[in-house]
């Protein structure tokens, strides 16, 4: 049997919003204007920008803030249109699924619990946390393989819970997605001509380029153009999907 990997980002391609992160600092009232000027004039490397945006999300609150209310001002997230028919299509036909992005580990974990498998849950190598696993998807493993970035537990809190960490979760480098995709193909057993990626932004040219199908969806600017062989504006995943059945030569919903 031809084995399948399709890598998704998240944000703006399976979340409709810019960012899981502006999601939670819209709900905490801030901004990161600064640090993310900090970066973009190269003043700020991508590991201490999570540190530094950490460090505002844990000053937005008087008293020590904790991982559940992190999780909660997470809840509701804008959802892009076609992105359970996505995933589901494809895993019904065994295509590995894969979401590879530089945002919030919980929204991504979420997406993915939504997609049980009928094994227990385990610690691997690109899965779920145990918390989610048993509130979200019975005690079972997901069928989908999870990379992201976010915030780590800290020590339990005076007033119940877990705080949060100062160094927070690194998985994905902005310019690093092509070599998880690869360590994804070899750990898989998949081929780059039956490997598609979707992304929106340079940062996902890495993914195109280890891609034997690239589309590049809501772009946010006209610079990944050079590295995608497909270009979808219209905010409609299913349209992804007709796409990458194409290219893989499977049925069409």
């Amino acid at each position: 049997m031809v084995r399948r990997l399709v890598c998704l980002d998240m944000d703006r391609v399976l979340v409709d919003h810019l960012s899981t992160w502006q999601y939670v600092y819209d709900g905490l009232g801030i901004s990161n204007e600064e640090s993310f000027s900090l970066y973009n004039q190269g003043l700020l490397d991508e590991w201490s920008w999570i540190k530094l945006d950490l460090e505002l999300i844990k000053s937005a609150s008087e008293t020590p803030i904790s991982d559940h209310r992190l999780r909660s001002l997470m809840e509701g997230m804008p959802m892009m249109n076609g992105w359970r028919a996505l995933i589901q299509h494809l895993l019904d036909h065994e295509v590995f699924v894969a979401i590879v992005s530089g945002g919030l580990q919980k929204t991504a974990r979420d997406i993915a619990a939504e997609f049980p498998a009928t094994t227990p849950w385990v610690r691997r190598w690109g899965g779920i946390d145990r918390h989610t696993a048993s509130e979200r998807c019975e005690g079972m493993d997901t069928r989908l393989h999870v990379f992201t970035n976010g915030w780590l537990m800290d020590s339990a809190l005076e007033e119940g819970g877990y705080g949060i960490g100062d160094y927070g979760r690194y998985q994905v480098q902005m310019n690093g997605k092509g070599a998880i995709v690869k360590m994804l193909q070899r750990r898989l057993g998949v081929s780059k001509a039956n490997t598609a990626a979707v992304g929106d932004s340079m940062g996902d040219a890495g993914m195109f380029e280890e891609s034997g199908c690239a589309v590049l969806f809501n772009p946010w600017d006209d610079r990944p153009r050079q590295f995608a062989h497909h270009v979808i504006e219209e905010k409609d995943l299913r349209l992804v999907l007709d796409c990458i059945c194409t290219a893989f030569g499977l049925p069409k919903p």
